[in-house]
């Protein structure tokens, strides 16, 4: 018997009153089925399964034990596990895909002789009882496997599509690849990589499935997330609960790994952040390789034929989290997840954000990168997961789309501190526009900056935020970013910085190539697109060498064609530098080396001693960097940031500058200074031609 809900027909959606209701309608007591049988018959329907005979059912149970995936279980049990799968499978017929879910999850994964096997073999190697680490193994699972709930699907559909609209006034998509993912998902599991810059995240892309039919994603969440009431809602529409540590846990690691190997065999779609956490910088962050390599383990084991990773881009006009991040940004605390934190986010969610827009990626088989699963045979090249992972990141960064707000930061952070008329803005922005079309950059909206209007309705939605300040008691109209707010306007100007590098690199290296006075300038140009390729890694993803020299050159190419003979002539540098328009390096890097100067003069100062302390030189170099603010020597106060300091940090102990002794760590600290006052030395000559080139067009 199939009992309906009071839902929307047509929207598939619960109200929140739901939540209260006892008991669940689609499982009713006997009062209210004699109830809806009699007032409400419509809400009731027999379903019927498929038919198998004994001797099908015998083979199928043999074949699955014989693989090693099957059952420790007698033949009945096996039998019921059909015969309530195939019902699930008649009444999603009657449903639809939306619900379909995971059942005997715990049933499944703890009696299949490999699992079994793992915990005694794991008992003899901690030392601890068979019995012990099984007890703990099923309380690993009760705790990170998600219970879903048809009725809790259809609430949490409802809480999302509420945050999704609640400070958006809409959720773009392309209908069409939502029609191919479907057919994708019908054939193969499918990864769900969204990028990660909102809480609001989860609840968008929840929300554009449910809408479409498609099943909710078995969602991994961090469990600081897994408070009353948020939760327990979650869990129920798929999200499961993994600790942020557990590396010294090996019963942990290995129940994960055997629900992931469950979810993977069945099919079932996975979803979660491979950037780890949200960004707070906008940028997208490096790739965290720990569920990714589960899942290839998985594939790579036999779990499945193949398996689908979907890169997703989701891009907002502006989040509400932007003043939290900045908070974070300047060496705050975070605050920590509960239901307090949840009624403010909500009522944060108020404002008027703009819109959301969705891109997909180009799907990435497991099956065509690293070939057909090879079980024990051969074992996985260790490099394979942090390939894969760059080229998840890169797709993303691919897709994802320019918004009209980044372009206006772009323009105004260009500037340092000063205001711009909306005359100088909209010459920015014409000529980034310009940049943007020629190179079939991917957008939200058309930017039209014709007029000056049209840069007015782009940065007044900012004022309203208090992210930039409107000055009109002037001769002329002048914005300017308001004051704390710097790296709010960054975290908008970033969200399309990866566009944008390349040809940054390419002014720094004719920059370089131009004060070659005696041998090749090619050579000089390709040497120091590599350093900067160096000096910026942990802030960009980058190809491999090979790929990246092709690509400046190809870059460059762009706008000056014949480059390589025209570089080698006295000023033919200067005039390739002359032919770029518009220029990139001073609005694009110089954050990220002022704060890299930061650090370099910090650890400079500390003359040939180790520094033992991270944490302690991270609060030290943003003290400082407070400092150097006030002093005007850096040129904006979005240099002075948690996350740009902390890469700065990384780079300094890559290149081993942060331990040993004696005069030589002294000494190459001292070089690291240089290397970074001459890259700032090379900007400030682009940012030197970028404002001739504006005061000339404005005469």
């Amino acid at each position: 018997m199939l009992w309906l809900p009071r839902v929307d027909p047509t929207e598939h959606r619960a109200s929140l009153w739901d939540l209260l209701r006892l008991g669940d309608e689609r499982d009713p007591g006997r009062l209210r089925e004699r109830y809806v049988r009699r007032f409400r018959p419509d809400r009731v329907q027999v379903v019927a399964a498929e038919p198998a005979t004994v001797a099908a059912l015998r083979e199928r149970w043999r074949t699955a034990a014989g693989a090693n995936l099957g059952e420790t279980v007698g033949l009945s049990r096996f039998v019921s596990r059909q015969a309530a799968l195939a019902l699930d499978r008649a009444e999603r017929r009657s449903r639809d895909a939306r619900y379909k879910v995971a059942r005997f999850v715990r049933e499944q994964i703890l009696t299949t002789p490999a699992f079994q096997g793992g915990l005694e073999k794991l008992a003899r190697e901690t030392g601890q009882s068979a019995d012990g680490v099984k007890r703990q193994a099923g309380s690993y699972l009760k705790e990170i496997a998600a219970r879903h709930s048809p009725r809790m699907i259809d609430v949490f559909a409802t809480l999302s599509r509420s945050m999704a609209t609640r400070g958006y006034d809409a959720v773009r998509f392309d209908r069409g690849r939502l029609a191919e993912i479907r057919t994708l998902a019908q054939q193969h599991p499918v990864v769900f990589l969204p990028t990660h810059k909102s809480n609001v995240d989860h609840m968008v892309v929840f929300h554009l499935l449910h809408e479409d039919g498609l099943p909710p994603p078995h969602t991994a969440g961090g469990i600081n997330m897994n408070f009353l009431p948020l939760g327990p809602l979650a869990r129920r529409a798929g999200i499961f609960f993994i600790r942020r540590t557990f590396a010294d846990n090996p019963v942990y690691k290995f129940v994960l790994r055997a629900y992931v190997d469950f979810l993977v065999e069945k099919r079932f779609p996975l979803e979660w952040y491979i950037e780890g956490g949200r960004s707070r910088s906008g940028k997208l962050l490096p790739p965290r390789y720990g569920m990714l390599s589960y899942v290839v383990d998985s594939f790579w084991r036999g779990k499945s034929d193949d398996v689908i990773l979907l890169p997703i881009s989701i891009a907002y006009d502006q989040i509400s989290e932007v003043s939290e991040y900045t908070h974070e940004d300047r060496g705050g605390a975070k605050q920590a997840e509960n239901a307090v934190w949840f009624a403010k986010y909500l009522a944060r969610l108020g404002g008027d954000y703009g819109s959301i827009e969705i891109a997909f990626g180009d799907p990435l088989s497991l099956r065509e990168a690293l070939g057909a699963p090879q079980g024990d045979v051969r074992p996985l090249d260790e490099l394979a997961v942090p390939k894969l992972a760059f080229e998840v990141c890169a797709r993303m960064n691919r897709v994802t789309p320019i918004t009209p707000i980044a372009l206006g930061m772009l323009a105004l952070l260009g500037r340092g501190d000063r205001a711009m008329s909306v005359r100088e803005i909209r010459f920015a922005l014409r000529n980034l526009a310009g940049f943007v079309a020629g190179r079939g950059l991917p957008t939200t909206a058309k930017l039209e900056f014709e007029t000056e209007d049209d840069v007015c309705r782009t940065l007044d939605p900012l004022v309203a935020t208090g992210v930039l300040q409107r000055f009109d008691e002037g001769p002329e109209r002048l914005y300017a970013i308001k004051e704390g707010q710097h790296l709010a306007a960054a975290y908008y100007r970033n969200t399309l910085i990866h566009f944008l590098v390349n040809g940054a690199i390419v002014e720094l290296a004719l920059v370089r190539a131009s004060e070659q006075e005696n041998g090749n300038r090619i050579v000089a140009f390709r040497e120091e697109a590599m350093r900067l390729r160096d000096l910026l890694k942990f802030e960009f993803f980058f190809s491999d060498k090979d790929a990246f020299v092709a690509e400046i050159e190809s870059e460059i190419a762009l706008t000056s064609p014949g480059w390589q003979e025209e570089i080698q002539r006295p000023e033919g540098a200067r005039d390739l530098l002359g032919a770029i328009r518009p220029y990139h390096a001073h609005r694009t890097l110089r954050a990220f080396v002022d704060a890299y100067q930061i650090v370099a003069d910090r650890l400079f100062m500390s003359g040939g001693c180790a520094i033992e302390d991270r944490a302690d030189l991270l609060s030290d170099c943003l003290s400082w960097g407070k400092q150097y603010t006030l002093q005007r020597r850096i040129r904006s106060p979005e240099s002075v940031s948690r996350v740009l300091l902390d890469n700065g940090i990384k780079l300094a102990e890559n290149r081993g500058l942060m331990a040993g002794e004696g005069a030589a760590l002294e000494a190459d600290r001292a070089l690291f200074v240089d290397e970074i006052r001459d890259t700032i030395r090379r900007i400030r000559v682009v940012d030197a031609l970028a404002r001739q080139r504006l005061a000339s067009a404005l005469d």
